[in-house]
């Protein structure tokens, strides 16, 4: 590995700075590695085996780690195919560079990716982003309140407003409009609007009906609260 030169002490961290844990049983590569990652803004935890990573992973969930291939004891491929029947957290390999063998057994074993020894720093923390970037979930925002027509329903208070006046709706009739603006343009089984069985799915379509009666110029033929045949209803929002 090349050498990193030394640079002055990095910012602090934020909270949500990706958490990695280093596991290579070279001290000198684990402070090298520990220095730079923390200078790129992550947050890193070290272990020189598969076992200390065990114990670091007690009560501890990281981001991402980086596993050297040959180490005493348990070796970085047995520990990630071990890993990978209780989690799925992205892994990065290191291997030697003669070692192609190790690399495709890495690879069958479920790591992410791989860079060989010796490694440029600079690729190492392409690699990881790349791997972040690809793994890395956003959870969708969410739903606060949703339109239709001249009403707006705020989930979380639960409110109906009709061009900002309050309409008096039940309890029943919230907890459907919650679980349809929960999924807007997305059909809701009739099963889910009974409350997990709670009532019977004729109670559903009548209880919609009268739901209806409150938010559709003709409930006949409505225009929001939508039945799709054989299956459940949907709430047509407005954009």
């Amino acid at each position: 590995m090349t050498e990193i030169a030394p640079r002055p002490a990095p910012p602090p961290l934020p909270d949500d700075a990706p958490h990695l844990l280093v596991v290579d049983d070279d001290n000198r590569i684990r402070t090298l590695l520990s220095r730079f990652l923390s200078e790129h803004g992550y947050r890193v935890t070290t272990a020189a085996s598969a076992l200390e990573a065990r114990s670091r992973m007690v009560g501890l969930e990281f981001d991402l780690l980086v596993l050297d291939v040959m180490m005493p004891g348990e070796s970085g491929v047995d520990f990630a195919r071990w890993l990978r029947t209780t989690s799925a957290v992205p892994i990065l390999m290191l291997t030697a560079r003669s070692e192609t063998v190790d690399r495709i057994t890495g690879l069958e074993a479920g790591v992410d990716d791989y860079v060989a020894k010796p490694f440029e720093p600079r690729e190492l923390l392409l690699r990881i982003g790349s791997i972040l970037k690809r793994t890395t979930v956003t959870p969708p925002k969410a739903i606060e309140a949703v339109r239709f027509g001249d009403f707006t329903f705020h989930l979380g208070r639960g409110e109906l407003t009709r061009a900002g006046e309050g309409v008096r709706i039940t309890e029943r009739e919230r907890d459907m409009l919650r679980a349809l603006a929960e999924q807007p343009g997305e059909t809701v089984p009739r099963l889910a609007l009974a409350g997990g069985g709670a009532a019977s799915e004729r109670a559903v379509d009548v209880q919609v009906n009268r739901l209806r009666r409150k938010v559709e110029r003709d409930p006949a033929n409505p225009s929001f609260v939508q039945t799709v045949r054989g299956i459940g209803y949907r709430l047509v929002v407005t954009p």
